[in-house]
């Protein structure tokens, strides 16, 4: 006899739909702010675009170049916060660059946060409206349990990437790429259309010691050399091309639409790869030198660039990132370049897989572009937020998603604690601003939000220290080096190192007060080389080059000790680190004491002989 299913009925304060880059750290931080969290996955692991599906390493605001300069201590673009804690945890835990790794480590991340419940392998499928317009609950489906569930929740925000959720609640959104006249952009094209960027399957290889055949079947495309000409042939020495990783420039479906005809883009786009890697195995000449290379992975999950992008409060566009505007209510910063590409992708040989234009300066992204136009208490983040087809061209990227992100869940988890709805919340940027750099956030030109009150009213030494990198510092409020020329505008640059750098190890770093302060808790913000890369890459050349994989970064603080002094002048330990290498430590005490002094000695790094501390506060 067949049985009755039910449905299964939860409660909470935030529903997270989608657990890609954006959606894991939007989740995190609002469970870690206090808000009880359901994040729902349409997919069996975390990642998105960045897991073992799909392989695409991330990259955000210093990818282009533009803002890395090898080991010379200039912008510091990379993003800090919970992407930085991903990326240092696997850089260490995953020396082997292990898609599947990646996955365990964002699902372990998930599983093990107290405020947050994981539901996998389950999509959204409606949603409930009350009777203002808000929504007032989600539906979802897990065929693989058979299971239903509705969740009612306060705050709901889309990380989905194709905007379901929004989408099932009528939502307004874009589709497609907007005419010059919409936004005023210069990057657009003449008259709008219904294109947009296109899908991308990877693949990976290994090399033998033996040759190895590759026969491709009948449905793969086949590819001639001048078909390739601006893509595979634009860099064929083995130093500037690599088997391991794939083609990320193997696009195409950017004339369909990228949602209902994603089985088809699928099927072309294994031709399509297929046929890619024929050539490269099999055309006379073998001017690759791939003989010995076999494939050994290829994904079935295509990696989508663009969808829908809702209509939020505000529309960014190319003048609000060309321009570096300033925005009141910023959350999150970008730099990638605007990254247009064809949407013909393979099919249009005789124009280039992309054409990249550098941004002058890193770029604001407003909470406003978050949170629904016209649905109370719906909120996005993720390559669904509101931008425009060229904005979102930049904004895009998945360490930016992720910036995004967390900023969206950090607002959210404070409005529900201040009893503030989302489409409010950009009115009280300043209490999410301090939350965020407290969290290890950057905002661009907002140090003194970062400030701690403790800290301030102490007298700050320390055993040694470089020029410009004095012991004060820590209390700067800005957790890296901007440099104007690249970093902000005139005007919104604050100049400095913005961390203690000792002369020589051990050293310490001290805290005096004139009266006993009570103290709970103390955070420290380490110096994690935010100058150079650090993501999970499966191209061998990419990850020797720029980054340093399989390691804790050498300037980050290793052993380290806090001490507190008390009125009588005796000094406790109460804390003792051995075997750090991340950026962001926080400490709570096992009591509340009253204290006159604090001293951190550190002891060791991970290979530099500085101790380099760029923020400390107190609870």
């Amino acid at each position: 006899m067949k049985k009755e299913r039910s449905r299964i009925e939860l409660n909470c304060d935030i529903l997270v739909a989608g657990g890609g880059a954006a959606g894991v750290p939007c989740a995190l931080a609002a469970a870690r702010n206090g808000a009880r969290v359901i994040l729902i996955q349409d997919r069996p692991v975390l990642g998105g675009n960045a897991s073992s599906e799909v392989r695409m390493h991330i990259v955000g605001a210093n990818g282009t170049g533009r803002f890395d300069r090898g080991e010379e201590l200039v912008t510091e673009a990379r993003e800090s916060g919970i992407i930085e804690e991903i990326r240092l945890e696997n850089c260490v835990r995953n020396p082997q660059r292990s898609a599947s790794m990646f996955d365990l480590i964002l699902y372990d991340l998930c599983r093990t946060e107290p405020n947050l419940e994981l539901i996998l392998n389950t999509s959204i499928s409606g949603a409930e409206i009350a009777e203002d317009g808000s929504i007032f609950a989600a539906l979802a489906e897990r065929p693989s349990t058979e299971d239903s569930f509705r969740v009612k929740a306060k705050t709901f925000i889309d990380c989905t990437g194709d905007g379901r959720l929004g989408y099932e609640a009528d939502a307004p959104f874009i589709e497609g790429r907007e005419s010059c006249e919409t936004f005023g952009e210069t990057l657009a094209q003449a008259v709008s259309d219904k294109k947009r960027l296109g899908s991308t399957i990877l693949l990976t290889a290994k090399k033998y010691s033996e040759a190895m055949p590759f026969q491709a079947p009948e449905w793969a495309r086949h590819f001639l050399e001048e078909d390739l000409e601006l893509r595979l042939y634009a860099n064929p020495g083995e130093e500037d091309f690599s088997h391991e990783y794939g083609y990320w420039w193997a696009e195409w479906g950017g004339e369909l639409d990228t949602i209902q005809d994603n089985e088809k883009i699928r099927d072309e786009l294994l031709s399509v790869t297929l046929g890619i890697w024929d050539h490269v195995k099999n055309s006379e000449g073998d001017p690759f030198d791939a003989s010995h290379w076999a494939l050994d992975w290829i994904g079935f999950l295509p990696g989508k660039r663009e969808s829908r992008r809702f209509i939020g409060q505000h529309i960014l566009s190319e003048k609000d990132l060309m321009a570096s505007r300033e925005f009141p209510d910023a959350i999150a910063y970008g730099g990638w370049s605007i990254d247009l590409h064809p949407p013909e992708g393979v099919d249009a040989p005789k124009l280039e897989p992309c054409v990249q234009h550098p941004l002058p300066y890193l770029f604001d992204i407003p909470l406003r572009s978050c949170v629904s136009r016209d649905i109370s208490n719906l909120m996005f983040a993720g390559r669904n937020h509101s931008a425009s087809h060229v904005a979102f061209a930049s904004t895009r990227v998945m360490a930016t998603c992720a910036a995004m992100g967390q900023g969206v869940g950090t607002a959210a988890a404070l409005g529900i604690e201040k009893g503030i709805p989302p489409k409010d919340l950009s009115d009280h940027s300043g209490l999410i601003q301090r939350q965020l750099l407290k969290d290890d956030g950057y905002l661009i030109g907002r140090a003194d939000a970062g400030n701690c009150p403790l800290v301030s009213k102490a007298e700050i030494c320390a055993s040694s220290e470089t020029e410009g990198g004095e012991a004060a510092n820590v209390n700067s409020g800005q957790n890296r080096t901007v440099v104007g020329e690249l970093g902000a505008p005139r005007g919104r640059e604050v100049p400095g190192l913005h961390r203690w750098i000792s002369v020589g190890l051990p050293a310490w770093l001290q805290f005096d007060w004139n009266d006993p302060v009570e103290i709970s808790g103390i955070q420290l913000i380490l110096d994690t080389g935010l100058h150079r890369h650090l993501t999970l890459s499966h191209h061998d050349g990419y990850t020797e080059s720029k980054m340093l994989w399989g390691k804790p970064q050498p300037e980050t603080v290793k052993a380290y000790s806090v001490e507190g002094m008390n009125a009588e002048g005796e000094w406790e330990t109460l804390v003792d680190v051995t075997e750090n290498y991340q950026r962001l430590r926080r400490h709570v005490f096992v009591k509340r004491f009253q204290l006159i002094a604090v001293r951190i000695t550190v002891s060791e790094t991970n290979g530099i002989d500085q101790a380099r501390i760029v923020g400390a506060r107190f609870d």
